[in-house]
């Protein structure tokens, strides 16, 4: 993979939730739109667990394919970059030129597992880092899903006068046990692969891909849904007319997930995948504020809408209830959505009408509100 265009070495050492400093932090970002005389008008999107800063355009420059999100960004679309001010880095720990274990050391080596294990508050910390050196003291909107949705949660939470509006999507405020468990499954998957080699496969110049492929299927199994599942593929056998009694993907389901397997293992690093599924597994909003998830949001003056989707089983709709419910008690301007679809976690990625207008329309109405034009 090429280098990213954009890296900020930020300016100054990076306290860390597990103890200890990370000095000389790059932070690999985008940028989209104009940012207005007021620098009122900035938005910052959080990416999900495996995608990147490449939001929209036409093509990802580095892996070659298509941006996550360019039905939601861009010139005339949802979040309008001939209005808004769009930022996205990737995170801390990541393989996209942010600092992370593929890094290399002070001595020129890849950090492997001497990086520090990270948190979402850690990435958070980053981020705002970035958006203060870019000359930005108040966000118009943090918006992201997944695990970018833990994001807005925290930035909320640790930063309640930086943030405007925030639209933490298909997220929770802690993960739950089973989904610990799929991301446990999934880094022993990648540390039983014999490449793996203790996390210094880089230097031995090889990658776990076998591991890191089945991790990959396990965690891709939990974006979708049954009946998503059903339709897409149902029982239906890939290029054969008969079962061949054996073990080769006689199910294009079977087909299907190694593709997805085969090629997340070109374009992510196996130790990223470690360290951000296990910042993932540490969060828990309400832990610092006493136990008491309200508490997190008490000092919030900003808008929020908070959306989750029927059939995500991921991250299911009682776990954006339960956010909804805190923000009530906490006093925030909150609006809440659930959006009916059998896409099950993955819809806030696709193509989802009634989601995209509710977005807007939040979008839209809070811009008027703050004057952005």
């Amino acid at each position: 993979m090429s280098a990213p265009a954009r890296i900020m070495r930020l300016p100054a050492p990076l306290p860390l939730d597990g103890g200890g400093v990370l000095d000389g932090v790059d932070v690999a970002y985008e940028t989209w739109g104009t940012l207005d005389a007021r620098r009122g008008n900035a938005v910052l999107v959080c990416h999900a667990l495996t995608l990147d800063q490449y939001v929209t355009g036409e093509i990802n420059p580095v892996t070659g394919r298509p941006t996550w999100w360019p039905q939601v960004v861009g010139p005339g679309r949802i979040i309008d970059t001939n209005r808004y001010f769009v930022i996205c880095s990737n995170v801390l720990g990541g393989c996209m030129g942010t600092s992370g274990p593929a890094s290399l050391d002070p001595d020129g080596r890849p950090w492997g597992l001497r990086f520090p294990v990270i948190t979402i508050a850690d990435m958070v910390r980053a981020q705002a880092m970035l958006v203060e050196a870019l000359g930005i003291e108040t966000l118009f909107a943090v918006i992201g899903g997944s695990m970018g949705g833990m994001q807005v949660l925290e930035w909320i939470a640790s930063r309640p006068d930086q943030v405007a509006c925030a639209l933490p999507l298909a997220t929770a405020a802690r993960h739950s046990a089973q989904n610990i468990a799929f991301h446990e499954v999934g880094r022993q998957a990648v540390m039983a692969d014999v490449d793996w080699r203790g996390g210094a496969y880089l230097e031995a110049g090889i990658r776990p891909a076998k591991g890191l492929a089945v991790a990959r299927m396990a965690a891709h199994i939990t974006y979708l849904s049954d009946s998503a599942l059903q339709r897409k593929f149902g029982r239906s056998l890939q290029d054969r007319v008969a079962p061949t009694f054996g073990f080769e993907a006689d199910f294009q389901i079977e087909s299907y997930l190694r593709h997805q397997g085969s090629s997340f293992v070109d374009r992510f690093d196996a130790n990223s995948y470690l360290y951000i599924t296990r910042a993932m597994d540490y969060f828990d909003l309400a832990a610092a504020h006493g136990g008491h998830l309200a508490a997190a949001f008490a000092r919030f003056r900003g808008r929020a809408c908070v959306v989750s989707f029927s059939s995500d089983w991921h991250y299911p709709p009682a776990d954006s209830r339960t956010i909804t419910r805190a923000m009530i008690a906490a006093g925030v301007e909150v609006s809440s959505l659930e959006i009916e679809t059998d896409k099950g976690h993955d819809a806030f990625l696709l193509d989802e009408p009634d989601f995209h207008a509710a977005l807007d329309g939040f979008l839209a109405a809070a811009a008027r509100e703050r004057g952005i034009a």
